[in-house]
């Protein structure tokens, strides 16, 4: 009988399908790195979310693992050269937290156009601000998205419907145009320059560098706002910070740093600046999906040899 770790938090429907499935498996979370090294040869399959660092050296201790599973999209924190090259399997869940994304990334676009965490704030302390927080309305406004995967299509269906003007520059884009008429697809300088507000739905590019520095930035208009719920080193922390400073471009709102979890930043306390803690797939229906699908996968490898979504 195959043996799982389940080393994140994750719904409990995923043990459910594992006990269902005949599959042992134990729940231990907050592992440290050296625990986790230390136990993860007795294990078959690992399931994470993002907490876990499944490293090369975590990797090369795993003796008898097949398969790691990543309840979730994004597999940055699964280290994938060394995976391969010990013939595990890695597979995600992609589309299980689409509609839970694209919605954070409205709800931190929405925050600063509407100045909600500033309004909220002065409200508690009962100050009545309402000449200071005039806002603006998304409806016209010029929305570039860079990348254009399940949550920047899903992002794009939300802004189309609220009236927004929606571009977008993404190498897969042309071949499915036909299939979104009312979408534009643009080249990035020109997303750059043009777009009121710009929205990251992409992975970094192979050589890790940000897509965004301060030469990109100063191209924007100074009404523009970024909003990245998809990688941390999109853009440049220090030079998105000196921008903001210095009122090159309007706000931003970020879900996502180089470095996590995001105890210390540069960016912490800049003017203009929404930050959430990585938290735009934490809805309780996204957490059910991705828990239950991670889990139907594991099973079917182990109990019929398919293999889905492997990356």
């Amino acid at each position: 009988m195959p043996k799982i770790l389940i080393s994140d938090s994750i719904s409990t429907i995923a043990e459910e399908i594992f006990k269902t499935n005949n599959i042992e498996f134990d729940v231990k979370t907050d592992l440290k790195p050296n625990e986790l090294k230390e136990t993860i040869h007795l294990y078959d399959g690992l399931v994470v979310r993002s907490a876990t660092k499944a490293t090369k050296e975590i990797i090369l201790s795993a003796k008898k693992l097949k398969i790691i599973g990543r309840a979730g999209a994004g597999v940055d924190n699964i280290d994938l050269v060394t995976a391969k090259e010990n013939n595990i399997i890695v597979m995600n869940t992609p589309g299980g937290n689409t509609n839970a994304t694209a919605e954070h990334t409205l709800s931190l676009l929405m925050s600063i156009y509407r100045n909600i965490p500033q309004a909220n704030e002065g409200t508690h302390k009962g100050l009545w601000e309402k000449k200071k927080f005039k806002g603006l309305e998304l409806r016209g406004k010029k929305l570039g998205i860079i990348g254009f995967g399940n949550v920047g299509v899903r992002f794009s269906e939300i802004a189309i419907s609220l009236g927004m003007d929606v571009s977008v520059f993404s190498n897969s884009f042309n071949s499915r145009k036909g299939d979104y008429p009312n979408i534009k697809s643009i080249d990035f300088n020109a997303l750059i320059e043009e777009s009121d507000i710009i929205s990251f739905h992409c992975k970094p590019p192979k050589d890790g560098k940000p897509i965004v520095k301060y030469n990109e930035l100063k191209k924007m208009k100074k009404n523009t706002v970024l909003i990245n719920t998809a990688r941390g080193n999109l853009i440049d922390e220090l030079d998105l910070k000196s921008a903001l400073d210095n009122n090159i471009i309007k706000g931003a709102a970020l879900d996502v740093f180089s470095k996590e979890p995001a105890k210390e930043n540069i960016l912490f306390g800049t003017k203009n600046l929404i930050l959430t803690p990585h938290i735009a797939a934490s809805t309780e229906e996204a957490q059910i999906v991705v828990a239950e699908q991670i889990a139907k996968q594991i099973s079917d490898y182990f109990n019929k040899g398919e293999i889905i979504n492997s990356v």
